[in-house]
């Protein structure tokens, strides 16, 4: 009997178009783990006052990302499931869902139903947990799977942050900046979170969003920002970067709501102002390129930091299809192939 392989990412409207873009940010925004707030009022806000705004600037965002092929996280969403397929042979079958849009989750998972599955594992693409991002891509699996005749032993790899492979695919990826370049600074920047978010998930009321991240262990286990400043460690010390020579942050905060600090934007031009130069900048909550990678960490933020006085800005790019990030994927299945 084959093992299923589904890979699970967020999402990427069908097109740059103003309409798909509208009907992308809907859906997604609709999450009621995304925005946690009664229906009718997140109705209300998503559809009179976020889309309706942030449509049209996401539709010319996307226009700078969209390649001949479409969207970088579809396309190379596709060629990693096609590559790990190939690495994990025939006894697996290795599908690509998007939570939102297309290929949805619904969709992707009926191409199992028929096939016998012995196992089913499920991987949400994303680093580190947060409800918002790997609990509804889960959420979404189950109430599927809910529905299937038979249910096949069923294994969800929640995280992964603490992974060496993970960590390694970064370190190549820094370490090939790093050995041609002397940079005064290190910039880790992740996705951010509201602040009350981070609370909810907070075992035994531990987390103080302050030095509680400091140290990561069973209290802050699914503490988002736990994870990011563990994730960071492990690299900072991989990659011999001193300490004091870097920063982590977060970015993409949406409304007036208080979201995880320090903000990526107000980081970066405290560094400038300070005399910072050169600062080469990490992304490790995308396995990806997109959106937040591309043009807001590669495009806006550069120009933030000139603007205020740098002179050199460096993102490394996602991991995409690089080959250890590959192995580190292969590895998770394999390593949860006799659940």
């Amino acid at each position: 009997m084959k093992t299923g392989v589904l890979l699970i990412n967020l999402g990427t409207p069908d097109s740059s178009s103003a309409a798909d873009v509208r009907k992308y940010l809907r859906e997604f925004l609709m999450d009621e783990r995304v925005i946690d707030i009664p229906f009718w009022r997140r109705f209300l806000l998503v559809n009179l006052v976020i889309v309706p705004f942030r449509a049209s600037r996401s539709s010319q965002n996307y226009r700078k990302l969209w390649g001949l092929q479409g969207s970088p996280l579809k396309v190379y969403g596709q060629e990693l499931q096609k590559i790990l397929q190939q690495a994990l042979g025939e006894r697996f079958q290795v599908e690509l869902a998007m939570r939102y849009q297309n290929p949805g989750i619904a969709k992707v998972l009926s191409r199992f139903t028929n096939k016998a599955l012995g196992r089913l594992i499920v991987i949400p693409l994303y680093p580190q947990y947060a409800s918002s991002s790997s609990g509804s891509a889960i959420e979404k699996v189950m109430n599927e799977i809910k529905r299937w005749e038979v249910v096949p032993k069923l294994k969800v790899i929640e995280r992964f942050f603490d992974h060496p492979l993970f960590i390694n695919s970064f370190v190549q990826l820094g370490k090939k900046y790093m050995d041609k370049k002397h940079y005064d600074h290190y910039l880790f920047s992740y996705h951010g979170l509201p602040e009350h978010q981070v609370l909810k998930a907070s075992g035994e009321n531990y987390c103080r969003l302050g030095d509680c991240c400091s140290v990561y262990q069973d209290k802050n286990r699914y503490c988002y920002r736990a994870q990011c400043f563990e994730t960071t460690r492990l690299l900072v010390k991989e990659l011999g970067i001193k300490e004091g020579d870097y920063t982590v942050c977060f970015q993409s905060r949406l409304g007036q709501t208080a979201w995880i600090k320090p903000y990526t934007d107000e980081i970066i031009k405290q560094l400038a102002q300070k005399g910072i130069k050169n600062i080469l900048a990490f992304s490790p909550s995308f396995v990806a390129d997109c959106l937040e990678t591309t043009v807001e960490m590669g495009c806006e933020y550069k120009k933030l930091f000139e603007k205020h006085g740098g002179t050199h800005w460096q993102m490394v790019e996602s991991l995409n299809v690089q080959s250890t990030w590959i192995e580190c994927l292969k590895q998770l299945v394999l390593q949860h192939n006799f659940f």
